[in-house]
């Protein structure tokens, strides 16, 4: 009976040597007390060599278990320690890129600073020089404009002088090429005034101090032909004969038609030629418009004989007389 009940027990035991050690009970989980006291020495030694086995084993796989975790920790922590030594590594990389990063960024913004601050001077240079440029443009503007103005002055001076030296001076339109052959120049105007003036013919006073075609030389492919300039020893005899070709209107020489005028210089026929127009529309109301020496417009307006020695000062007079403004809107608009 006992050694059916040692069996099983043995049996047991077996078993539960070949579990595994978390599922396996202890050797006080199989046994009570009373079965314990009950064992025979050897029985009892069986017991206690398969449970110090027992123990043994289980410790051993503790210990290996223990070990493996030891391992994987150790590999672990070297893996760790790697990751911590490359991570190291990178962050000092990276502290040098920034580091150098930062000095050459440091070295761009001086350089920067530096060369804003030398195009702030260049700036200041240009605009220092921009400014002596302009006033020496300014300067060069107000000499040239006096220039100008002093060169207007000697113009009219000149203009005046050879008015004054022409003053005495009738030019002759239309005389022929080569007609003063016979006579000369001095016979042809003693004939003009013989057949157009025969009262001034006789008048003994009246001289010719010179005569010459304008200009010198005959240009052939010119077809009218130069004209005449006489001058007279009096300005008093020039402004007679005038004054009887203005009358007689159709002055003729061997019975073709010529003009007789005064003669003037280029800038004066040029301002008396601007009146033209003018004066034509003038004349056209009756408003007896006359050209005066040297180039002066004279005409009557509302009974009042009005002069303007220039066309801005014509305007301005046209602009206070609405009936005068209407006679010369068109011809003083195209001025404009």
């Amino acid at each position: 009976m006992p050694s059916n009940k040692h069996r099983n027990r043995g049996s047991k035991i077996n078993d539960d040597t070949m579990m595994p050690p978390n599922k396996q009970n202890t050797p006080s989980q199989e046994y009570e007390d009373d079965e314990i006291e009950e064992m025979q020495d050897a029985d009892f030694k069986k017991f206690m060599i398969r449970t110090f086995r027992s123990f043994q084993k289980q410790i051993l796989e503790l210990q290996k278990s223990l070990m493996d975790k030891i391992e994987n920790l150790s590999r672990e922590n070297e893996i760790l320690r790697k990751s911590q030594n490359e991570t190291q590594k990178l962050v000092e990389q990276e502290s040098v890129i920034v580091k150098r990063n930062q000095n050459e960024m440091k070295s761009s913004i001086d350089q920067m600073t530096n060369t804003l601050e030398s195009l702030k001077n260049r700036m200041g240079e240009a605009e220092e020089r921009i400014s002596d440029l302009e006033d020496r443009a300014q300067e060069n503007i107000q000499s040239n404009q006096r220039k100008e103005e002093e060169i207007r002055n000697l113009k009219n001076i000149v203009g005046n002088l050879q008015d004054t030296i022409k003053k005495p001076n009738i030019r002759v339109l239309g005389v022929p090429e080569g007609m003063e052959r016979e006579k000369g120049l001095e016979g042809l105007f003693s004939e003009i005034l013989a057949e157009n003036f025969p009262g001034l013919e006789k008048d003994r006073d009246i001289l010719v101090q010179e005569a010459h075609r304008t200009p010198n030389k005959h240009d052939q492919k010119r077809s009218s032909p130069r004209h005449v300039v006489i001058k007279l020893t009096t300005v008093k005899h020039k402004e007679k004969i005038l004054k009887c070709a203005r009358e007689k209107r159709q002055i003729t020489l061997r019975g073709s038609p010529i003009r007789l005028t005064a003669d003037f210089s280029s800038e004066t026929l040029q301002a008396r030629r601007e009146w033209r127009d003018i004066a034509q529309v003038l004349r056209e109301k009756n408003c007896q418009p006359r050209i005066l020496y040297p180039a002066k417009l004279s005409f009557v307006n509302e009974g009042e004989i009005k002069t303007f020695h220039s066309k801005q000062k014509l305007k301005d007079f046209v602009a206070t007389r609405p009936a005068l403004q209407k006679i010369l809107k068109d011809v003083l608009h195209s001025e404009t």
